[in-house]
This record gives structure tokens, sequence and C-alpha cells, in this order.
């Protein structure tokens, strides 16, 4: 009986104990240091003074410059200041992939929505925070064209008609003396619309997001109520953060580490996921969740006429996907509730220019850099990459079939000015929007396959909707695109299958070599 009690000691609790750890063990409830203290809000060092005393608004306003000179009267160097930002050139400084220096931005880059801004000025300029921008002879030294009602009217009245003037339905004065922070509305005026419309660009950006519940986003809900300017900070009008699409360098981002920890999980697993998974990853299982986002834009389909006249069709193909044709834009395809494609990023890209050959199709005309190689290369130790989440859109846009190059159409403009929604003739938009640009242009023109790649930021999940270990390690892996490592539950390796199997195996056959020894011992001493 003692030589039983030892046995049972020594051998059997031991293993009963270390059975039950493995078959309990949940990563997700291993105890870590915790420290939501770096979790605050951004604290204003000042409010803004009730404008509506203020003298120098009493009056009746007849343009946006005269209220943006009242506003230099106090305000003396924010002029200076905002005409030194992206926001006022619509270009920045940026360095390429080869360590150039060159000057990138909405100005200047191609893209597969609207294609670009040159000779179209007189609407994209609904968007500049200027007034009257609308050509080459705009003057970008001249304060008086700054545009501050749009980034802080808290009226919720305020508009921008073609050419970056205030519409006429706006009262000047009334907007002037009720002024703030920029706010939600403010900053979505423009960056919920790029692309035609809200929604279509981004697909994590539209005007839901003012008012929403905590399962369209965590951070800016009704009860959390966050501002933009929380997370993309400011300072002299320099805003940080970057869009990939006019962005070439791992520079002035927002993260999500400005108020979360690089630790801020209880578990130790979840947070060595960290090194090579970005918390957008786990935390942004679908985006679209409102109002649909275009996902594909085929402008080589444009033209077609009914009776004599232009015209616009859509019909439902899923529960959450429209195809849409427009004699303007030719066909395209909107869904909602779409999970998102993944890549490696390092924070670096490479950005597809007007004057960049086409040698590949479809045309990345932003490839966001980065491999799993990164983060086991020990000379790349400040470059890691990780995976993101990102929105793909795809497209069809014209360019020039002898020097193969994109074009620059000229798209918007009354009759007879070479606009293709307006003459709706591809020859003559090309020849006019080049010579505009500055660019040549053969005289032959067809229609490549691109593709440009979004990162997901916003419409975060609340963590009981975030993805689960299944997601990715799995057969149905969600990271099923992503190649040149092993993913553990997504990939099948011969020599660690056969090897587990044998493993298995071998400690059966213990178990029972075990139990038959115990067995025949037994015997001899009875």
């Amino acid at each position: 009986m003692k030589k039983f009690i030892q046995v049972l000691l020594v051998i059997v609790i031991p293993e009963i104990i270390i059975f039950s750890l493995i078959a309990t063990y949940n990563p997700d409830i291993v105890p870590m240091p915790f420290d939501n203290s770096k979790i605050q809000r951004v604290q204003r060092d000042s409010f803004p003074a009730d404008h509506s005393t203020f003298e120098e608004l009493q009056k009746d306003f007849k343009t946006g410059q005269e209220v943006t000179a009242a506003c230099l009267e106090c305000h003396t160097e924010r002029g200076k200041e905002f005409m030194k930002s992206e926001h006022w050139k619509w270009v920045k400084k940026d360095t390429s992939v080869a360590g150039k220096i060159i000057e990138l931005g909405k100005e200047n880059v191609p893209n597969n929505f609207c294609i670009g801004v040159s000779s179209n000025e007189k609407l994209c300029s609904k968007c500049h925070a200027g007034y009257g921008y609308g050509g080459k002879n705009f003057d970008f030294t001249d304060q008086n064209n700054i545009d501050c009602l749009a980034c802080h009217d808290n009226t919720g009245t305020y508009k921008k008609g073609k050419g970056g003037d205030p519409a006429p339905s706006v009262n000047l004065a009334q907007v002037a003396q009720h002024i703030g922070f920029p706010n939600k509305e403010n900053c979505g005026s423009c960056h919920y619309k790029g692309g035609g419309g809200n929604n279509v660009k981004h697909g994590d950006l539209e005007s839901a997001l003012n008012s929403c519940s905590r399962e369209v986003d965590v951070h800016m809900n009704d009860k959390a109520n966050l501002e933009c300017t929380e997370c993309h900070i400011t300072h002299n009008h320099k805003i940080s953060g970057n869009v990939y699409t006019v962005s070439t360098s791992n520079e002035n981002r927002s993260t999500c580490t400005q108020c979360h920890t690089n630790t801020p999980h209880k578990s130790k697993t979840l947070n060595n996921h960290f090194n090579q998974i970005a918390c957008q990853t786990c935390h942004i299982p679908t985006y679209a969740k409102v109002n649909t986002t275009k996902v594909f834009w085929d402008w080589s389909t444009a033209g077609k006429m009914r009776d004599g006249q232009p015209y616009h069709e859509e019909k439902e193909i899923s529960e959450d996907s429209i195809w849409e044709y427009g004699s303007k834009h030719g066909t395209g395809i909107l869904a909602k509730n779409l999970e998102p494609d993944y890549v490696w990023f390092n924070g670096n890209s490479d950005i597809h220019m007007f004057d960049d050959r086409i040698t590949e199709t479809p045309l990345v005309l932003n490839k966001l850099l980065g491999s799993y190689d990164d983060n086991i290369n020990p000379q790349n130790p400040e470059h890691p990459s990780k995976i993101y989440p990102v929105k793909i859109m795809r497209g069809k846009q014209i360019y020039d079939y002898n020097y193969k190059t994109l074009i620059q159409p000229h798209t918007f403009g009354p009759k007879g000015s070479g606009a293709y929604w307006s003459d709706f003739d591809w020859h003559t938009s090309a020849k006019t929007g080049m010579e505009k640009l500055g660019k040549p242009y053969s005289g032959k023109y067809d229609f490549v396959a691109t593709e440009s790649y979004w990162l997901l930021n916003h419409m975060v999940s609340p963590k009981e909707e975030s993805l689960t270990c299944e997601s990715c390690h799995s057969r149905n892996s969600r990271l099923t695109k992503l190649e040149g490592f092993y993913l553990p539950g997504r990939d099948k390796n011969n020599y660690i299958e056969t090897g587990g199997i044998l493993f298995i195996i071998i400690t059966v056959l213990g178990v029972i070599a075990h139990s038959t020894l115990r067995v025949l011992s037994k015997k001899k001493h009875i």
C-alpha cells in the first residue's frame, strides 16, 4: 500500500496535472502585465473664443476671400503655416524607393477612380481648402484664397461649389461667427466623398461615421465620439497620417500605439502577434459596414447612349452588391460588408506616375512594399513588415498604346471643350488632358487593367467581434493569398505532419508499454 501511494504521488498525479494543463491551455487567460494608462483623450490646451462677439465678423460678406481677410487680422501667422501644407498645395515632399526626393500628392498622382486632377480642377476643387482653384492661374501665394471655413465651420451649414467657392446658399457671416476646432463633419465633407460619392474610395471612411453605433466603429461612435484630430494630431496645420495612394515613405503616420500600448492584451500569445500583425488586421474583420464602396470601375465601356442621350442604370447583384452603368463613367460594382484582403507592409510604397512605363498587367498604381522576409532580415531592423488589411480597387483606365504610359483625360467641362463627359470622344479628351498635363500623347489609346491598395484603419469593431485564431490558422484561412512563410493550420507540410503522426503513435505505444510493464510487474509481486 505504501509503495502504491509513492507511485501515485511521484508518477500518476504529476502526469494528470501536466495533461490537464495542456488540455485546458488558453492563450487568452495567460496573465500579463496590462497597462491601459496610455489610453486617454486628447486634451485641448485652449478653446475657441466666441467669434459671434467679434466686430470684424459683423459684416455682410460677399466672398470667401473677405472672410479669410477678416480671419487673418487676428490669426496673423496661420495663413503662412497653412500655405506649407499638402491640404493647400495638394503635393508634399516625399522620398521615393530609390531615395530620391520627389513631390507627390493629389495634384500629380494618377488613380483608378476619376483618374486625376489636372484639367479637371474646377470640379475637383470642391475638396480643395481654397477659393477659386480652377487651373494653372490660381494664385497659391495669396493668403486670402485660403478657405478657413471648410475646416473650421461648426454650424454644419457650410458647403463648397464648383471651383471651390462657397455655395450661394451659405450665410458667410453666420458661419464665420460660429467657428471652432475641426470636427468629423468638416473632415468628412471631403474625405468621405473622394472618387465621386460617399464611401466610394476608402471603404472605411463615410458619412455614417458622423453618428454610428459601437458595432460600426468603437472610436467614432456616438458614445466615444472621437474626432478625427484626436488621432490625426495637428501642429501648425501639419496633420499626421498618410494615404498610401499618394505617399511613399514611412513618415508622419498615425498609429494605434499613439493611444494604446504595444502590449494591449492580457495574453502573451496575442501580444506576440503584434510583432508581425497590425492591430487593424484582427480588429477590422469587415469594412463598408453601412454603405457600399466601389470595388470595380471600367472606363472602357463608357460612351454608350440611349436615343442619342447619356444614361445611367443600376441593378442589384446580391443583397450586398450593386452593378451600375453610366455613359460618363462606364461600368462599376459597389459592395458592402466586405472581408479585407491582406498584404505584408513595411510603411513604404512605390507610386506609379504618368511618366512611368507600363510593364505589367494588372498595373498596380501603388505597390505596398514588404514581405515576411523583412522580419527575419537582420540588415533591415528598422522596417519590419506586418500584415495589414486592405481594400483592393480594380479597374480599367485609358493609356497611351504607343508610349505605354497612363493618360490623364480631360473629363469635366462644357461641350466643345474636349471634356469626355460633354463630348464623349476619348481621343480628344486624351489629347486635351495630356496637353494640360504637359505630357506627350501619341494619338493612339487603349485601356489597361489597374489596381490600387487602400489601407483600412477605420470602422474598428468591438473586441468581441475581432478575428479568432481559426480565422487565420485553418484551411479556410483569411491569409490564403499571403505566401512565402509557413502558417500552422493553414499550410500542409509533409515533414511536420508525418512527424506529428509519428509522435502521437510513439506516445500511444509508450503509454501501452508503460501500462503493460505495470501489469506484469504487479503479477510478479503477487
